[in-house]
């Protein structure tokens, strides 16, 4: 019969008193105390519970959870995820208002979907005086300027015609996104990086809402930081997570800005053009089983999933498309439009969702099938609430030809239109 014991600091050996004067020596199996997760400090801005959502994940899965194993990662889209506004267009104005674009051999020779009519226009525009590979002046060449501008952001030429035409798989790249890498072309990664910096002063310094012209087009003039993401990624790295930046902006211009959230070059995952003697080049680096190419393979919906799986868990081959086991998936994923939804639907542990009025990615979240999506108005000038519901049941899925068709959960079943809620 037990008539005595005392219990020890936890790890210490106990001294138990048994019956006949035995002493018995056992080691103390108290738990050592729990570790203190790190918090989040940014309360502001958080919608409803997302805070206390989002802490949870930190607090379960982070090193202070004392589970072990590997480390967790955590996956940001960059462009009006991270920051606000986008940082490509930004770089893009900034080199287009200061001479820094240089002038390609052949405009056609830049992307394999650029039309002829798109070839002409641009060769009628900026002229053939400068020599290829020096700069244009685009900051006085307001022609030159605008054709550019029409053809990567409306997708047409100056006079209205269609500046990008053929076949390519609407949930891996879009022909525009790809051009504005290969008019980054002609430098080395570390003078597109030097640019880059040089437009993130200028829009850091500018006033929120600001707008500038760039030839007589009217384009956002300022990129901030979001103070919650900031404090996110901070909080996440010290609780033990690996994160990642994983966007659709060129790689070298992602790595001037991502230092301002904590972000080395190791954890950025952009569109990654081919290097020839040292300089960018008109090619693109694939990824799963899609080799170097024109850009068929960007980050960029599904490719988005490819880069992860490859980079972070080298998953090879053609299986890089595929979602892998949840331990070898991101325990958080965060983004703000289509061309994140994938990855951030593969997250193991809470699916981020900013709302710019997204379609599929905003289906899937309002539609909350695994019960850890959560939607945040955007920091800084959110969105107004969508008037009418998303058409999830007819029109909210892109297939890889670029036909819309009905977003479907995972078990097949057709996600309804959703209501626009958070704003």
């Amino acid at each position: 019969m037990l008539n005595k014991h005392r219990w020890l600091a936890a790890g210490a050996a106990a001294v138990v008193v048994v019956g006949g004067g035995i002493a018995v020596t056992r080691m103390a199996t108290t738990d050592p105390a729990p570790r203190k997760c790190p918090t989040l400090h940014v309360s502001k801005g958080w919608y409803g519970e997302n805070r206390a959502k989002l802490q949870k994940v930190i607090n379960e899965r982070g090193s202070c959870s004392g589970s072990g194993g590997a480390k967790p990662v955590a996956t940001f889209d960059w462009d009006n995820t991270v920051v606000k506004n986008d940082i490509s267009d930004a770089t893009l104005a900034w080199m287009l208002r200061h001479d820094k674009v240089l002038r390609p051999t052949s405009w056609k020779a830049t992307n394999k979907w650029l039309t002829d009519d798109a070839h002409r226009a641009l060769t009628k525009a900026c002229g053939t005086s400068v020599r290829p590979g020096h700069p244009l002046p685009t900051s006085t060449d307001t022609g030159c300027t605008d054709e550019i501008l029409d053809v990567y952001q409306d997708e047409k030429t100056s006079d209205g015609k269609t500046a990008f035409a053929g076949e390519w798989n609407h949930r891996r790249t879009v022909p525009s996104y790809v051009w504005i890498t290969q008019l980054f072309g002609g430098r080395t990664p570390e003078q597109l990086t030097a640019l880059a910096r040089q437009a993130r002063t200028e829009n850091l310094a500018a006033p929120i809402g600001k707008e500038q012209k760039v030839g007589t087009h009217t384009m956002p003039g300022y990129v901030r930081y979001y103070d919650q993401q900031r404090d996110l990624i901070h909080t996440l790295q010290k609780a033990g997570f690996d994160v990642y930046i994983v966007s659709a902006s060129s790689e070298p211009v992602v790595r001037a800005w991502a230092p301002g959230v904590g972000i080395d070059r190791d954890h950025v995952i952009g569109i990654r053009n081919t290097v020839r003697d040292g300089r960018l080049t008109n090619g693109v680096q694939g990824c799963g089983d899609v080799k170097d190419t024109h850009g068929e393979v960007l980050t960029y919906m599904d490719g988005k999933r490819c880069w992860i799986n490859q980079e972070i868990y080298h998953v090879k081959g053609a299986k890089a498309w595929q979602q892998q086991d949840p331990a070898h998936r991101p325990a958080l994923a965060a983004g703000d439009a289509e061309t994140d939804v994938t990855f951030v639907g593969d997250a193991t542990g809470v699916h981020l969702a900013l709302n710019r009025n997204k379609t599929e990615l905003t289906c899937r979240a309002y539609d909350n099938s695994d019960g850890r999506w959560i939607v945040n108005p955007m920091f800084i000038e959110p969105d107004k609430r969508q008037s009418a519901p998303y058409p999830c049941s007819t029109a909210g899925y892109v297939h890889p030809d670029g036909k819309l068709g009905p977003v479907h959960r995972p078990d097949g079943s057709v996600i309804p239109d959703q209501k626009d809620k958070v704003y």
